[in-house]
């Protein structure tokens, strides 16, 4: 799948107040869902001994989807579409590479 065609087509699902102008609402919704990927870890670590089964797997699948669903919808509310978000992502990381600055700390590496 194109991540611009998933971003379009999440962005009908889209209900929110002041939609295409509100960067505030996606960005809480991020932080919560992102927290929710990591409680499901964090409960296999400690119920599951560390041990990520099918199930746990599947419900942190369904748990990244509404990740990737707010980061959609930022995006949307910032005027970016999702492939230029990664394309950005790779080059950022394609010039840390390059430099042998892919470890340690901070933006500007």
């Amino acid at each position: 799948m194109n991540l611009n065609h998933y971003q379009h087509n999440s962005r009908r699902t889209a209900l929110y107040p002041d939609l295409g102008n509100n960067p505030i609402y996606p960005t809480l919704g991020l932080a919560g869902e992102a927290g929710e990927v990591a409680d499901k870890v964090k409960k296999i670590l400690r119920d599951n001994n560390g041990i990520f089964d099918p199930d746990a797997k599947e419900a942190i699948k369904l748990e990244l989807g509404d990740v990737l669903w707010y980061v959609a919808q930022l995006s949307s509310e910032l005027g970016f579409e999702l492939n230029d978000v990664a394309q950005a992502n790779l080059d950022k990381l394609a010039s840390r590479a390059k430099r042998g600055q892919i470890s340690g700390d901070g933006d500007d590496r």
